[in-house]
């Protein structure tokens, strides 16, 4: 019998992901840091919604099931939707993280709808999120119109004590380490969501020639989008596979230091499971029939972290 091409890709894939899944753990606990003991520091761990085909009913059931704290979600502007999402979180004693963020190419209107949106995530008074992660402004507007948003969700973190972050994230205003060092120096409440795999693909480099730049997001940064980046792209195909091996070690070596400081302090430390659905994950030509099977591995991710930093 022969296998036809998705069969094979299919079959080699999991055998593949079988072979190197154990070099993977062994990486996460012979090469775990002696990390500092706090006991009040907390690791939390959430899931993504990005690319689920059911329900939220359905998505937070398998995300229980799976072991994760809680789940980060765009924060919807429909009733219905809000009511569905609030009444799963219950359901299944979840956790949450809102998202938000606008796309308006006018300055004013983009700001304007943002704080729309982020205002009515901060103050719903049904369940209070784990932080609020923003996609801010844009990667055109100038450094002051991309600050007014800053100035923002700072008065809003120290009116509802809810930990606000800015996402290093293409086509954002934090799109490229050197564009964020600036607002980094100018803005000490600046609070930053760490996704770094981004970076690795503007600067198509693992960013060896911007260390201090990078040391100084890691200082500022409260959330972290567990995703692995390559020089040349957001995200490798399968960080199980050998040949990312370097990236893989790379981004927990940040990861690290993140994690580091927060347990040395006694704080909270979230991430976020976030490779991503096709086209984010490469696909075959003509059938698009995606490389990975991205559910699977954001799950692996999240028993790598709980395995190092538990």
């Amino acid at each position: 019998m022969t296998l036809d091409r998705r069969q094979f890709i299919t079959t080699t894939g999991i055998a593949s992901a079988s072979m190197f899944l154990t070099s993977l753990e062994a990486f996460s606990l012979a090469n775990k840091p002696a990390f500092t003991a706090n006991a009040n520091f907390q690791l939390q761990i959430m899931a993504t919604n990005w690319g689920f085909k059911g329900d939220m009913d359905q998505f937070c059931e398998k995300v229980k099931k799976e072991g994760y704290d809680g789940v980060e979600l765009w924060w919807p502007s429909d009733k219905k939707a809000q009511d569905e999402m609030f009444a799963a979180l219950k359901k299944f004693d979840l956790s949450v993280g809102f998202l938000c963020g606008a796309s308006q190419e006018n300055p004013e209107e983009h700001l304007a709808s943002y704080q729309k949106m982020i205002d009515a995530a901060a103050r719903q008074n049904i369940q209070h999120p784990l932080y609020i992660n923003n996609h801010s402004g844009r990667d055109h507007f100038t450094f002051e119109q991309n600050s007014q948003f800053i100035a923002h969700t700072t008065a809003l973190s120290k009116e509802t004590g809810i930990p606000i972050m800015h996402e290093t994230h293409r086509s954002r205003m934090l799109f490229a380490a050197h564009i964020a060092r600036k607002f980094i120096e100018t803005y000490p409440d600046l609070r930053l969501t760490l996704d770094i795999s981004h970076w690795c693909n503007v600067h198509e480099s693992l960013l060896a020639d911007q260390k201090e730049t990078v040391a100084m997001a890691l200082d500022r940064t409260d959330h972290i989008h567990a995703r692995i980046g390559h020089p040349e792209g957001p995200q490798v195909n399968d960080p199980r596979a050998p040949e990312w091996e370097p990236a893989v070690k790379q981004h927990f070596v940040w990861w690290d230091k993140v994690v580091e400081r927060k347990r040395k302090s006694g704080e909270r430390i979230t991430f976020l499971t976030e490779f991503g659905p096709a086209d984010y994950m490469p696909t075959l030509p003509y059938t698009r029939q995606p490389l990975g099977d991205q559910w699977a591995i954001n799950v692996h991710m999240l028993h790598l972290l709980r395995k190092r930093y538990s």
